[in-house]
């Protein structure tokens, strides 16, 4: 017995030397270098992804992000743990540097790297794992978290090269999910969510419980109803709910349904609208019921119903304390009384308090703000407008039948007001402060026997009724006995010393009838005489002119604007706006219908012929050349230019902006090619060759022409140079979807006919494969046309070889110069970034003909 101890321990000792290649080294290697150093490292590790995974602060109102974003100061705070998992891991690896584990062990430390925000460090242990591993799996984890590493770092070029290397090799299941993932990650990080979505629905079936599936559910119908296919976002965020997810994620998939339903299916609608109900009475809801409120008007909304959407939306802006729902909800309502219910004074209302309570943040505010500004003067026009023509077609009617139709629909009017009064006074018995502080507790507002303080129409309703009697008074103890003067403007107000004067009586609605001859009234407004209808017409003639401008100049709606001046035209042909009317017709019919500018400009011409507006049609240039402005804009212009000249940049923009203001001049060129060079200096090269192209659009027939045209070319040959210097690579790989280009002179103009005959051909040679056909502006002198989704290069070619066996040798393309060839989507990116014509036909001929032969 003793003896085989003896046998035993040494054989156990002889295991434990790492020079050992035995069995039994072997093992004992791998169990201790698995269940001690790596075991305890990859446990701290799932410590670490933990707390990232805390700091990820979801906002379901916006995309939610994949992955958190690293942060060197979130790093700092879990650095003692990093630091232990490279310890941990670096000991396994020394005392079993031949144990299976030592890649393992790396990839650990290459990810507390990576957390630990050393990102130069973390790209070396990955790219190690990878030439060293001799196991393929732990490889392609290594390069998982490489692209993981290039993605946080923001060097999108080489993460591109990882993910493209690893979708040529054969991955596990689990490997292939983690890899749609980062490719997804990375997309989001490129704001290019159309690719972000097609790898989130790859990695859909192979998706596990640790992935938290609901979550990444969410994301895609998230990114599926952000890009308008409305359909695959609701059957996304249905598999949401599936599966069970956190409250607040499965709070808002409810939501989102409501949003992307389907409003022909009666079926869907009415599940929505009982879900509706059911989140409503949830006290778990309490907290949100202002945004369950708000997407049931905009559930409304969308299928017409505007009035109990306008209902939802008051309700969401009392519901909850949110000022961008509240805000919004306030916006909704002002939209559909301008727009649908076209009560522009109500309208002016609800936009001021949208942009009372809105943040400045909020999507287009500014657009918001500038409609909230015209709508006071929009209001007076439209109802100056409404109000002469109701009293000019009272006009038309005899005296006394009038006074038996406004009598008549007056009393009809205070039925409802009379009833409603004697419903408040059997309500609420007694008079003075216990009646207005306890109001609201009686009334019938539909909830039954509901909690009142579980009613939010209620609770919105008392709120409302506090603030009525007892005013805006600061929350406080004893805040009865507080001694202040209040001044109210309903009766029983407060007066010094906290006493209540007693309320008045109302008068029966009757009673004010009698009093207040309100039929009369109107009556007395009438227009009898010539004078006073052509007063009233007046009103009504400037109010269309001043409409059609507000929408033309203040709101940039150019039909709406068309429609109130074409209203002018039609009603008062004579009006002293005429020739203004029709110049400004002959502007907007410029831009979208050449012929009916035309007729315009024709009818101006020939009926206005000394008209300004005429002699500004002829002669654009008209008023610059007279206007004395110019020499006022020339000496703020010197002044400019100097503090340009000594980079003094944001005067020079204020002075420019003061000449400017002066209006458009002979010299207004000037002015506005300074601001560009401005702009040079100040913002970066593609907003500064935009705003040169347009200033050539906009002065085509200037001297400053040719100048600025050269300060583009000279842009644009710096960064061409720039981008060559770097190194034009197109994508070796021709695998997957291609498209077919043709390429030719835009002066040619043959864009209608190449289009034409490409879907013909299409139709008929590749009807089964739903080819499409796109038109773009590639170059200033080139246009190209694109046939897109060809699915593998072998269908590329054959289409490629038809086009040039049937289709080139005919019209257009026998008459003019062009070049076709086919290109995959990735290098097709390439290709129109770079405006690489030439080098791409170099590497179509050397890629693609070869095969071809």
């Amino acid at each position: 017995m003793r003896l085989f101890l003896t046998c035993f321990v040494l054989l156990l000792v002889s295991a434990c030397s790492v020079e050992q290649n035995t069995i039994t080294s072997n093992i004992f290697h791998n169990t201790a270098a698995h269940y001690n150093g790596y075991y305890y490292a990859r446990e701290k590790t799932r410590e670490v992804e933990k707390l990232i995974a805390r700091s990820l602060d979801d906002d379901p109102n916006q995309i939610l992000r994949l992955f958190p974003k690293l942060d060197s100061t979130l790093a700092k705070s879990y650095e003692k743990d990093t630091e232990e998992i490279i310890k941990m891991a670096s000991l396994s690896i020394q005392r079993h540097p031949n144990s299976k584990w030592v890649d393992d062990n790396y990839v650990l430390v290459g990810k507390a790297r990576l957390y630990g925000y050393d990102f130069q460090n973390a790209i070396q242990t990955f790219k190690y794992v990878n030439g060293k591993s001799p196991d393929a799996g732990t490889r392609h984890r290594a390069l998982m978290q490489l692209l993981r590493t290039f993605t946080e770092q923001q060097d999108y070029d080489r993460a591109e090269e990882t993910f493209r290397f690893l979708e040529k090799e054969k991955l596990s299941k689990h490997n292939a999910k983690d890899l749609y993932l980062e490719k997804a990650y990375y997309y989001q990080e490129r704001n290019n969510y159309d690719y972000m979505v097609r790898n989130l629905a790859l990695a859909d079936s192979l998706l596990e419980k640790s992935d938290r599936k609901g979550r990444i559910y969410f994301l895609i119908g998230q990114v599926y109803q952000k890009l308008g296919f409305d359909a695959e976002a609701y059957n996304y965020y249905r598999k949401c709910i599936a599966t069970n997810p956190d409250y607040e994620i499965d709070f808002y998939a409810r939501l989102n349904l409501a949003q992307v339903a389907r409003l022909d299916n009666k079926r869907d609608i009415k599940q929505l609208r009982a879900q509706f109900e059911r989140m409503l009475t949830d006290t778990k809801n309490i907290e949100f019921r202002d945004k369950i409120y708000y997407e049931l008007g905009e559930f409304d909304r969308k299928q017409g119903n505007l009035k109990p959407a306008i209902e939802s939306y008051s309700l969401a802006a009392h519901a909850g304390t949110n000022k961008r729902i509240q805000g919004s909800a306030y916006l909704r309502i002002g939209q559909l009384q301008f727009d649908s219910l076209k009560k522009y004074s109500l309208a002016k209302l609800y936009y001021d308090s949208a942009i009372n309570t809105l943040p400045k943040d909020f999507e287009n505010y500014d657009a918001i703000k500038k409609r909230q500004e015209v709508l006071g003067e929009f209001a007076k026009y439209t109802e100056a407008i409404t109000w002469n023509d109701s009293l000019l077609a009272m006009a038309a009617i005899d005296t006394a039948l009038l006074r038996k139709q406004i009598d008549s629909v007056l009393a009809e009017r205070a039925k409802p007001v009379a009833a409603s009064k004697k419903k408040k006074r059997r309500s609420y018995p007694g008079a003075g402060a216990a009646q207005g502080s306890s109001s609201f507790f009686n009334q019938d507002n539909g909830a039954g026997a509901d909690w009142y303080f579980g009613n939010p129409s209620a609770v919105a309703l008392g709120q409302s009724e506090f603030q009525r009697v007892w005013g805006a008074i600061p929350l406080e103890d004893n805040w009865r006995r507080s001694n202040k003067t209040t001044v109210l403007q309903e009766p029983g107000q407060v007066i010094a010393g906290g006493q209540r004067q007693p309320e008045k009586e109302e008068p029966e609605p009757a009673a004010q009838i009698q009093k207040v001859d309100e039929a009369g009234k109107l009556i007395s407004q009438i227009p009898r005489t010539d004078e006073e209808k052509a007063k009233a017409l007046a009103q009504i003639e400037e109010g269309y002119f001043r409409l059609g401008d507000l929408y033309y100049f203040q709101l940039s709606e150019k039909d709406n604007a068309s429609q109130s001046y074409t209203k002018l035209l039609e009603r008062f042909p004579q009006s002293e706006y005429v020739p203004e009317v029709l110049y400004k017709l002959y502007l907007i019919a410029k831009e979208s219908d050449a012929t009916k500018a035309e007729v315009y400009a024709t009818e101006l011409k020939n009926n206005h012929p000394r008209s300004t507006f005429t002699r500004v049609l002829i002669n654009p240039d008209y008023l610059r050349e007279t206007s004395v402005a110019a020499e006022k804009q020339k000496l703020i212009y010197k002044d400019a230019y100097a503090l340009y000249q000594s980079n003094n940049l944001r005067a020079a923009q204020d002075k420019l902006r003061q000449a400017l203001q002066d209006g458009e001049t002979a010299f207004t060129p000037q002015l506005e090619l300074l601001q560009v060079l401005i702009t040079g200096k100040t913002e970066d090269v593609t907003r500064y060759q935009f705003e040169l192209g347009e200033f050539i659009k906009k002065y085509t027939d200037t001297e400053l022409k040719p100048y600025a045209e050269e300060l583009l070319a000279a842009s644009k040959t710096l960064l061409n140079k720039l981008e060559r210097a770097k190194g034009i690579q197109f994508i070796k790989s021709l695998e997957g979807t291609h498209s077919f280009v043709v390429v030719y002179n835009t002066a040619d103009k043959i864009t209608i006919p190449v289009s034409s005959a490409l879907e013909k051909f299409n139709a008929a040679q590749f009807k089964d494969l739903k080819l499409t056909t796109t038109n773009i502006i590639f170059n200033d002198e080139k246009t190209i046309t694109v046939v897109s989704d060809l699915s593998s290069q072998a269908a590329a070619l054959s289409y490629f070889d038809k086009f040039l066996a049937q289709v080139a040798p005919g019209r257009p393309f026998s008459n003019y110069k062009f070049y076709s060839f086919v290109i995959t989507k990735d290098n097709f990116q390439i290709f129109y970034r770079t405006k690489a014509l030439d080098e791409y036909l170099t590497f179509f001929d050397r890629n693609y003909q070869k095969q071809n032969q």
